[in-house]
């Protein structure tokens, strides 16, 4: 066995992928930022404005945050959302920024078969978008073509991420 097999067996599919860590995936939505983590508990009126907002139910009642600060001032938050799929657990990180839309999503742990792995370019279609009805299948994003089921939960998380930057962030 050489060493990436063994280092691929340690990591998970994850680093097989090519998939960036926490930090890493932190440091490219924000370059040069420092993060601070929050932690958020909703109330149930707070739940019930997150999923008229997300448009779905939350997957839990506890989120935590990561904000990027620069010079003071802050540039946006991070949200780590963790779905299922199809039959196994995605993790991907919703950076939205300080205005309220979305600065990237990445995926940093996928666990179903890699065919059905998102692909960059198909990622790069999320930055720019609001939480607003145009951020779905088939009208702002692309579907995922031998994917729907990834592409429906990315766009699901996006929303969440979003709504719960408005919640909690929003002006």
């Amino acid at each position: 066995m050489n060493s990436r097999m063994l280092l691929g067996l340690l990591a998970g599919p994850a680093l097989l992928q090519g998939m960036p860590a926490q930090q890493e995936a932190l440091t490219l939505a924000f370059p040069d930022c420092t993060f601070v983590r929050k932690e958020f508990y909703p109330t149930p009126a707070q739940v019930a404005q997150l999923e008229a907002l997300a448009g779905g139910r939350l997957p839990g009642l506890w989120y935590v945050g990561y904000e990027a600060w620069k010079d003071g001032r802050l540039q946006g938050v991070a949200f780590f959302d963790t779905h299922r799929v199809r039959t196994e657990n995605e993790t991907a990180m919703i950076a939205v920024g300080q205005d309220g839309r979305l600065r990237r999503v990445e995926v940093v742990a996928f666990r179903e078969p890699p065919d059905y792995a998102p692909r960059a370019a198909w990622l790069a279609q999320f930055p720019g978008h609001a939480l607003d009805p145009d951020l779905s299948l088939k009208r702002a994003i692309r579907p995922l073509a031998g994917a729907t089921l990834t592409g429906n939960a990315l766009l699901d998380a996006s929303r969440r991420g979003l709504a719960l930057w408005k919640a909690f962030y929003g002006r």
